[in-house]
């Protein structure tokens, strides 16, 4: 038997995605506030802070706890989407505060040793190389992160459960 959604077309199903929407709203939410949060901390506005990775919120916290939040209302929290959703933010969450973090951190010691390279080998064949330091986030970050997508994923779910 044939449903309402089986008349859809692909572009039309993933329109209709709830959970799929509330995660990407979060996103642009939160990539969004980066460059004006930026500005408010006395850094400047940078448009740079709208594509990038890092900073102040997780835009990839946000974006997990969006998606976890919308399953749990659309699929209910005893399902097995949901508890793929939570598993995965947490090993998001986790990866942005400790992997990424630390990389960001390493990157900083190279380019001080690039820098130093550079300086004893000026006539050499040595080119210093900067690499990105801005990669993960502190705990601060991930956590405003998850509240931003816990607020935006129950907001748009619920908006678009109960009001059309």
């Amino acid at each position: 038997m044939l449903t309402v959604n089986d008349r859809l077309s692909p572009m039309e199903k993933l329109l209709a995605n709830i959970p799929l929407l509330s995660a990407a709203i979060a996103f642009i939410c939160a990539q969004a506030l980066k460059p004006i949060i930026n500005a408010l901390l006395g850094n400047g506005w940078k448009w740079r802070f709208l594509t990038t990775t890092g900073g102040m919120p997780s835009s990839h916290s946000a974006a997990a706890a969006a998606l976890t939040v919308s399953i749990g209302m659309t699929e209910g929290i005893g399902s097995t989407a949901f508890a793929i959703c939570v598993f995965i933010a947490l090993v998001i969450m986790n990866d942005a505060m400790n992997v990424r973090y630390e990389t960001g951190k390493q990157a900083e010691l190279l380019n001080k040793w690039s820098e130093i390279l550079a300086e004893l080998h000026e006539n050499g064949p040595f080119s210093p190389t900067a690499f990105k330091t801005m990669i993960g986030h502190s705990a601060l970050q991930v956590i405003a992160g998850a509240i931003l997508g816990i607020a935006v994923g129950a907001l748009f779910t619920y908006m678009r459960l109960f009001n059309g």
